[in-house]
């Protein structure tokens, strides 16, 4: 039996550059976003300053981080906490579908469907 053996070192380079690439392309927007908007956070409105401004993010009002225009337009500027809850509410709108409909069914039983019949013959 034989075992092809994993260049550990060739996929270490490749998850390096990607990051080294996300990391780059974050870096190109979070800076104009920074150099655009005020240092606000957008939901809860908790200002920054040089000291916690890491904890401002950069949140893709379309959830596209490929897309980002020059003006600034699919970019909004949240906390942590806010962005956080901002992805949370988009996956479990995604979970439940965007059409509005509720998957869950409704209950059809009706526990008192036999009441009156069970109140005439009672003694």
């Amino acid at each position: 039996m034989s075992t092809k053996k994993i260049d550990t070192a060739k996929l270490d380079k490749i998850v390096a550059e990607a990051n080294r690439n996300s990391a780059e392309r974050a870096q190109g927007y979070r800076e104009r976003s920074l150099k655009m908007y005020p240092w606000i956070c957008g939901r809860c409105m908790r200002e920054f300053n040089h000291s916690n401004v890491s904890q401002l993010t950069v949140h893709h009002r379309n959830h596209n981080h490929d897309d980002n225009p020059a003006d600034g337009s699919n970019w909004e500027l949240l906390c942590l906490y806010c962005h956080d809850n901002e992805h949370s509410r988009y996956l479990e709108a995604d979970q439940q579908g965007t059409s509005g409909e509720n998957k869950m069914k409704h209950a059809t039983h009706n526990p008192f469907a036999a009441l009156q019949t069970l109140m005439k013959n009672k003694p």
